[in-house]
């Protein structure tokens, strides 16, 4: 469903820097630049989080910052914007299950 459109893919070209961070423990690496949102797609992950109430999986869908459909835990702070948050080396990057709670 998502791609990079062609021309980014020649101007970043295969010398694109490389950066490590996990999901859900899991080593992965995404392109630096890369919003959260982005490199779980590029790694395969079509499910950020699933509703509290019914369970649907939900992923990223508008890509910037208007759905709310691409929360995930990051280096553990709760519902955070996948596609608002630009991916960082050694982010830990979670999915998150149902209803979250504040942080006490």
């Amino acid at each position: 469903m998502f791609r990079r459109l062609p021309e980014i893919e020649t101007a970043i070209g295969t010398a694109a820097e490389a950066v490590a961070f996990t999901i859900d423990g899991r080593p992965a690496s995404a392109r630096a630049g890369d919003s959260v949102a982005a490199a779980l797609l590029a790694n395969g992950v079509t499910a950020c989080r699933n509703t509290p109430v019914s369970g649907a999986a939900r992923g990223p869908y508008c890509m910037m910052g208007v759905c709310f459909d691409c929360l995930v835990t990051i280096d553990g702070t709760g519902n955070r914007q996948g596609c608002q948050v630009r991916v960082a080396p050694g982010m830990a990057v979670e999915t998150q299950n149902g209803k979250r709670e504040v942080e006490r």
